[in-house]
């Protein structure tokens, strides 16, 4: 079960990467084409942009130390903080797919491996 959830919270924290890099240094240019935006809202949101995509490089970063942390053996820690990344990167699709819903292949590919991983992670505390 360890293997399950680690290898879900690591796609959920490689996305999670990856969005960050397109919103924080990508927004104007490659993220255009990703988002559907033109140059001129990609102007105009740049900074916002810029600032969520932090958000989720902290999301990434909690899964990912929590990732470590539960392989290195100290269960409890280590699925709070997987629970908790992966959780928030859960809430933040359910959101974009409620707020958006022209966004919603968005929603679903954002919020799967995140779904997948708190599902494993509850039933493996629950295991425990």
């Amino acid at each position: 079960m360890l293997i399950a959830l680690a290898v879900f919270a690591a796609v959920s924290v490689l996305l999670h990467v990856y969005i960050w890099y397109l919103e924080s240094f990508a927004w104007t240019g490659r993220a255009r084409a990703v988002f559907g935006t033109s140059a001129t809202e990609a102007a105009a949101t740049r900074e916002l942009a810029y600032n969520q995509g932090f958000y989720n490089l902290f999301l990434a970063i909690i899964a990912g130390v929590g990732i470590v942390i539960a392989v290195a053996g100290n269960r409890g820690v280590g699925t709070a903080l997987i629970l908790a990344g992966t959780g928030s990167m859960l809430g933040a699709a359910v959101v974009l797919l409620l707020s958006s819903p022209d966004k919603r292949a968005a929603a679903v590919k954002q919020g799967t491996a995140p779904l997948a991983t708190v599902v494993l992670g509850v039933i493996w505390a629950l295991m425990g």
